[in-house]
């Protein structure tokens, strides 16, 4: 590839202006052409003006609209390509795959420590305090090898077994089926979730009961807004507990107090104290620690409920369990107190952005109401779809399928902690698709920051999310790691690489 000096000779044509960027190159320092465009074009593709995925123009059209060589937008392309945030794809031209790290602010000369970021727009996912938009900023950011939690394995999505559906609802939809509908969800996904229910959750609910969400996050939105309308102003929250979760209940105007956890679930006694009306739970697979809801704090937690308290029980993951028997949904043996939700997040993939919720029946018309004045209901024909999967087998044998896959990632992983991160101690391997790793034991004696390690080891080129996003009271260090979408081989070069990040802050 011919590759330009950048020299003045460049503009052997006069200078001229594209639309692309509003670039000029009457603005590039003399002799300095390529350079110039090179890093116009990085900090556009940081900063979003250029997204991933979006194509850039031809080299041969830019350069004509600059009115310099080609070779100058050639160098410029190949170099971003060089670093990884440019691939040519033939006739499909030029694409961004992956941003580059925004451009230091002035007087920073990058070499703070990368945990000095806090998540916001326009800096790095880790800090003293996750923004909003954390899990946003840490999806973009670009890494050889993803151990994020939450997400299982896409690769396996079912894709045939889905088209097939797809194609036979297609073809036998009656018109009336393309109009709108019931916002409560289509009768044949509310009748399936509730067959779902009853043979994997051990919960006995009426399809009318059914309301299919977008997600287990508009169930927490839908939840909090019910709740509110009741006079409660706070839900608390475990802690450690989902971060995602706290923050879409503080959104729509949720206190979330914290209240501890142990090795058997949320302190009911601690509940109490804390005076909230309600409280939202992940009792199956207590997320991130894995602890099981014991029987004991089961029953203490039906006398709260009885008492006044509702509950909001997240059954994000409880079907991916390999260690141990089922353990049944509170819904199921407390129906009139508690709001249930479960989604296709960790059992297909969170793009479908289908749940269900089942409310305590003095709140259930409410909730439909929320749903109702939401979105009218979520769209009908991936929920037909989706309702002959669960009715045919197809979900329940995708499952067992995915059971052993991700068991085999699981095994792999916790044999990798022990290899690469001696004394970590491992939480939560009898089920679910991420394991918590804590180091109180390996490095009792350190000053250890678990952000300071995550963002060495994005800087390494392995994402994951530190322990204390999680924690609102101090906490032991830690990670949350996920296994699921993972490779094994990569499974094991990720923490290795890990390894060696905590080695270097230790």
């Amino acid at each position: 590839m011919h590759r330009s000096n950048g020299g003045g000779s460049d503009r052997s044509i006069t200078a001229a202006g594209s639309d692309f960027l509003q670039l000029d190159a009457a603005d590039a320092p003399p002799g300095g052409l390529a350079d110039w465009l090179t890093a116009r074009l990085r900090q556009a593709i940081a900063d979003g003006r250029v997204p991933v995925g979006a194509r850039l123009p031809a080299t041969r059209v830019l350069a004509a609209e600059l009115g310099v060589s080609r070779g100058v937008v050639t160098e410029a392309y190949q170099r971003l390509t060089d670093a990884g945030h440019l691939t040519g794809r033939g006739r499909a031209g030029t694409i961004v795959v992956a941003a580059p790290s925004p451009t230091p602010p002035p007087g920073n000369d990058g070499t703070a420590d990368a945990g000095a970021a806090v998540g916001e727009a326009g800096e790095g996912p880790f800090g003293s305090g996750p923004g909003s938009n954390v899990f946003d900023v840490l999806r973009a950011a670009p890494a050889r090898i993803d151990l994020s939690p939450g997400v299982p394995d896409l690769a396996a999505f079912p894709r045939a077994a889905w088209m097939r559906a797809e194609r036979s609802v297609a073809g036998s939809l009656a018109a009336p089926s393309f109009g709108y509908g019931d916002p409560r969800g289509t009768p044949e996904l509310r009748t399936a979730v509730a067959n779902w229910l009853a043979r994997n959750r051990g919960i006995r609910a009426d399809p009318a009961e059914v309301v299919v969400v977008a997600g287990t996050a508009q169930a927490l939105a839908l939840a909090a807004r019910v709740l509110g309308a009741d006079g409660i102003a706070a839900v608390a929250v475990e802690d450690p507990g989902s971060l995602g979760a706290r923050q879409h209940l503080a959104h729509w105007g949720m206190r979330t107090p914290p209240v501890p956890v142990d090795a058997d679930g949320i302190r009911v006694d601690a509940l109490r104290a804390s005076g909230a009306g309600a409280v939202l739970l992940t009792p199956a697979h207590q997320f991130p620690t894995g602890a099981v809801l014991s029987g004991g704090r089961r029953r203490d937690l039906a006398r709260w409920a009885a008492g006044g308290g509702l509950v909001v029980e997240d059954d994000y993951d409880a079907e991916h369990r390999y260690d141990r028997p089922p353990v049944a949904a509170l819904r199921s043996i407390l129906p009139d107190r508690v709001f249930y939700a479960g989604s296709t997040s960790k059992l297909l993939a969170p793009a479908l952005r289908i749940g269900w919720m089942l409310a305590p029946p003095a709140h259930r018309d409410a909730l439909v109401d929320a749903k109702r004045f939401a979105d009218l209901g979520n769209a009908a024909l991936p929920q037909l779809v989706l309702a002959r999967l669960m009715d045919s087998g197809e979900l329940e044998r995708q499952l067992r399928f995915l059971r052993r896959r991700h068991r085999h990632r699981r095994d792999t992983m916790i044999d990798a902690i022990r290899a690469h991160l001696p004394g970590a101690v491992v939480h939560g391997a009898a089920a679910g698709l991420h394991l918590t790793v804590t180091f109180d034991t390996a490095f009792p004696d350190t000053t250890f920051s678990d952000t300071g390690l995550a963002a060495r080891a994005l800087a390494d080129g392995v994402k994951t999310q530190p322990l204390s996003w999680h924690a609102q009271r101090p906490h032991r260090p830690g990670l949350v790691l996920g296994y699921a979408a993972t490779a094994p081989s990569t499974i094991t070069e990720g923490i290795a690489i890990i390894g060696k990040a905590l080695r270097t802050l230790t």
